[in-house]
């Protein structure tokens, strides 16, 4: 356990000592938000402010994981270095979307198409490398079941089950893009969510079923290969996110841009994945889920009527222009995703008292 408290500390302290440097570097660089003409008025005071901020979390979470390795003398798991993967290389991605819009002043970034193939090189690559590495019972990082609090029907078959990760890592790193859209929303929503999965992932590992504590029911144990890394990593992010939400919240400082939204995405798609709690993620991540409905909601209404069902897609904007101010909107929504994690963890746990 002590693994997860050095975890959280390393990643909070070296974002809250390290994301003013990186604010200094790409101010001397020039590296500043690209703001929509068609946005909100008021936002138009956040022009130049330094993006590409998620490399500070981005680096804070590796360098804490591993950190916390060494202090504990604890080994890396193949789960922990696949989540990581999947973090950095959606990360990645976004870095090449957040350059080119600054440095070649081009606001939609990378091409579709190649912002899509890079998308799919990464998740793929995860997917595939997730049903390798079995350990000694068997369990491999990730599961060809769907699964919502644990494992439950029948196997997809690994052709299927690429398809379906997919899916889930472009949802929710679109829609952590989709929510970056006030300062400190999404990273304030993304703390809530990390720490779930770190209460998951010491909860699935006091319940495993190699602790050989519950063999006489096998409904109450969970077959997680490495849930106490899953958690440790959780603990990572959680403090890495807090330390940069100093410098995020309002007014920014920095904006994670897409560096940061598309690895909290993807590494959010990693955890539910090797947690086993694909379907949980929907509720866990309740705030990025409603966010993206409005966006298919208002595109979707425009194209069949005509009509727009609310002021301004995505959601938060829609609120803004109705008068509420944006500390308002960020409070709110952060409260409306609480309830969210909190509605979640009790399903979580429900599904274990009800199988114990």
């Amino acid at each position: 356990m002590k693994q997860i408290l050095f975890a959280g500390v390393i990643g909070l302290f070296l974002t809250l000592v390290g994301t003013p440097l990186l604010i200094k570097l790409l101010a001397r660089k020039g590296y500043g938000q690209y703001i929509r003409d068609d946005g909100p008025r008021t936002h138009g005071s956040k022009r130049g402010t330094p993006t590409m901020g998620g490399i500070a979390f981005i680096f804070a979470t590796v360098a804490a994981y591993f950190l916390s390795k060494v202090i504990t003398g604890y080994t890396p798991t193949y789960s922990g270095l696949l989540v990581l993967g999947l973090m950095v290389g959606m990360g990645l991605v976004g870095f090449l979307d957040d350059y080119i819009k600054i440095v070649k002043r081009r606001s939609l970034g990378l091409r579709a198409k190649a912002k899509m193939a890079g998308q799919l090189i990464v998740g793929i690559s995860f997917a595939v490398l997730s049903l390798q590495f079995s350990d000694a019972r068997g369990n491999t990082p990730a599961s060809t079941k769907l699964s919502f609090i644990t494992d439950f029907g029948w196997t997809i078959g690994p052709v299927l089950f690429v398809v379906w990760a997919l899916f889930m890592i472009l949802a929710m790193s679109n829609g952590v893009n989709l929510t970056d859209g006030l300062d400190g929303l999404a990273t304030g929503a993304s703390v809530l969510v990390f720490g779930a999965y770190t209460f998951i992932g010491v909860w699935q590992f006091q319940e495993s079923c190699a602790n050989g504590e519950s063999l006489t029911n096998p409904g109450a144990c969970y077959e997680v290969r490495d849930p106490l890394d899953l958690a440790v990593i959780a603990s990572a992010l959680m403090g890495a996110c807090l330390g940069f939400l100093w410098w995020n919240t309002s007014p920014a400082k920095i904006f994670m841009g897409d560096t940061g939204s598309l690895a909290l995405g993807g590494v959010l798609a990693g955890l539910a994945i090797c947690s086993r709690t694909e379907l949980l993620i929907a509720l866990l991540g309740g705030l990025f889920v409603l966010i993206t409905m409005s966006v298919v909601i208002q595109v979707g209404s425009f194209r069949m009527t005509g009509k727009r069902v609310f002021r301004m897609a995505p959601l938060q904007h829609h609120f803004e222009l109705k008068g509420w101010s944006e500390v308002l909107v960020v409070v709110r929504f952060w409260i409306i995703q609480g309830i969210c994690v909190i509605v979640g963890l009790g399903l979580f746990y429900a599904g274990w008292a009800a199988d114990k």
